[in-house]
């Protein structure tokens, strides 16, 4: 057996997404640990398999497999027991793209610890939230920026709670040097066993939401919930056994979850990492072709930049499948990108409290703009402000049932946090705070989140569709739908717009934006404000912070 999906699923193939959704289970093993049984596994049988390949801006690469991933996690995790690190302490791991990050995130799940990523632009306040939120006992960092002195600066301000301080690349009185802890640990690691050893309850992974409304949340998952990500990787990434997968994701953000580990490697496929410091989507472009990426995920923020490019000088003959989430896909840019290369872009949604929800999977038919159907693993449901679902054509929030039991990858609350649990989970659904409407096909589309739907004039207006219109323009770039105040029509449209290159910001393309909105769409939903910008507000997954700018207006207003 060359993957293991026949290990966990009960049938591989399927001939249709009914016959997928009809049929599909997932086999779950007792005790499961995504380390010893997939990763230590490859490492038995195939240990020459190709696990990782990495690169950075500076032209270094390096590729490992199985059989080394699983000798530097077991070195891991012995230097983390010698710190004291045992099940059901929390890690945070702030290791931007390094492959290091791969081992240590292995060795955590090893010895039951809770691997805690997170991005490696916090600064000491951030810090100093999530190290009491998780009582961070020790934080694993890159040496970058000003990143090592905020996190010296949140341990003296948190009373003792964070131990331990660990290096990579380079050394610093007070912490530990990643590489050289590393290399003088002992490579002989034994499963542990009695109540040091992992059940499939255990928490054993947690992430800080990326925060498009409010303070960031804590996300927290039990050992099976890297069985859901079969789905996300083989019915809808579709990677292959010794295929290269890439997701364009930095450690810090859940989508590495989604698509740099769990699903990819049960299906026998490698992930491949760029380290990047800024993102530039002609060298994006040329790493992909060069190393023979074979199926590539990113957000749409990423393929409006790469369709700007002169794709035609690359060889992207080994590009066989390309998908997109974590914004809408905007109709333009799908087109687009076809026309360029050929390939659909696969649209699927989800949340770093689930796996996929809804996708395109390999049987569908794409209609640009829409997420495609339900995944398997989650009943889902459309339900109206009275808390009836909804029909065909009407617009309600996406919510999960979970009346007959959680979810396989349905993430178990937010840590320490009963009170915002309990607003998002509560009489048999998981309310996921986004608003979407389904046609008669059966097909979903977003229309955005609960908190950025605009009311004017009476009429609900979702960012997206006015997005999609104003995209479609030469000259925007990149733009934000935001709601603001207005006496009399309780709220106007916004729009807050980076301009492409040959463009310059005037009074006339104000004008010409919202009369080529009103001519692609309902003239009620164009803008009746614009502000041209130079770059949108974001998290460090992509996502746009439609409530940095409505905050931002409220400021200025006051």
């Amino acid at each position: 057996m060359s993957c293991l999906l026949e290990k966990f699923v009960n049938r591989v193939d399927f001939e249709s997404y009914e016959d997928f959704v009809g049929n599909f289970q997932i086999n779950i093993p007792e005790n499961f640990n995504f380390a010893y049984d997939v990763v230590d596994y490859y490492a038995e049988q195939q240990p020459e398999k190709r696990a990782l390949v990495w690169c950075d801006d500076l032209d270094n690469d390096k590729t490992l497999t199985f059989g080394e991933m699983k000798t530097l996690s077991d070195k891991a995790a012995n230097f983390f027991l010698s710190r004291g690190i045992k099940k059901g302490d929390y890690v945070k791991l702030l290791l931007k793209g390094h492959y290091s990050f791969w081992y240590c995130f292995l060795g955590l799940h090893k010895i039951g610890a809770i691997a805690t990523p997170g991005t490696h632009m916090l600064t000491t306040k951030d810090l100093v939230y999530r190290i009491e939120k998780a009582d961070i006992k020790m934080i694993v960092c890159i040496n970058e920026g000003s990143l090592a002195d905020f996190v010296d600066e949140a341990q003296n301000k948190t009373g003792g709670i964070l131990k331990d301080k660990v290096l990579l690349g380079d050394n610093r009185e007070g912490w530990f040097n990643l590489e050289n802890e590393i290399e003088k640990a002992s490579p002989d690691f034994t499963r542990p066993t009695g109540t040091a050893d992992t059940t499939n309850e255990d928490i054993f992974l947690a992430y800080f939401s990326s925060g498009t409304v409010g303070y960031p949340k804590m996300v927290q998952h039990v050992n099976t919930y890297p069985l859901g990500h079969i789905p996300t990787a083989k019915y809808w990434q579709n990677c292959q056994d010794d295929g290269l997968h890439y997701t364009v994701a930095d450690t810090g953000w859940a989508k590495v979850v989604w698509g740099k580990i769990y699903g990819q490697w049960i299906c026998g496929s490698a992930v491949f990492a760029y380290d990047y410091d800024k993102f530039d989507a002609a060298n994006l472009a040329r790493k992909c072709a060069d190393f023979g990426v074979t199926t590539f995920c990113a957000p749409p923020t990423v393929y409006r930049f790469l369709i700007k490019e002169d794709l035609s000088q690359y060889d992207f003959s080994g590009l066989q499948y390309t998908v997109t989430a974590g914004e809408p896909l905007n109709p333009e840019i799908y087109e687009k990108f076809l026309e360029f290369t050929g390939m659909r872009i696969m649209e699927g949604f989800g949340q770093t409290e689930t796996s996929v929800q809804i996708g395109t999977f390999l049987w569908m038919d794409t209609k640009p703009g829409s997420m495609g159907k339900p995944c398997p693993l989650y009943e889902i449901e459309l339900m109206n402000a009275e808390g009836g679902f909804c029909e065909d054509g009407e617009e309600g929030e996406i919510v999960i049932r979970t009346d007959k039991g959680r979810p396989l990858s349905l993430f178990t609350g937010y840590h320490r946090d009963e009170d915002k649990t309990g607003e998002v989970w509560h009489d048999g659904f998981y309310h996921t705070g986004d608003m979407a409407w389904r046609d008669e096909d059966g097909y979903y589309w977003f229309v955005g989140r609960a908190d950025d739907v605009i009311k004017s004039s009476g009429y609900r207006i979702g960012p997206f569709e006015v997005e999609s219109a104003l995209i479609e323009h030469p000259a925007v770039l990149e733009c934000a739908i935001t709601g603001v105040p207005d006496p009399i029509r309780g709220q106007v449209i916004k729009a807050t717009v980076v301009l492409t290159k040959d463009y310059a910001a005037s009074a006339e393309l104000i004008l010409e934006l919202q009369n080529h909105v009103k001519s692609v769409t309902a003239p009620y939903k164009y803008p009746r404000v614009i502000e041209f910008v130079s770059e949108l507000p974001k998290t460090i997954s992509g996502k746009i912070r439609r409530v940095e700018i409505r905050d931002k207006d409220e400021a200025d207003k006051g």
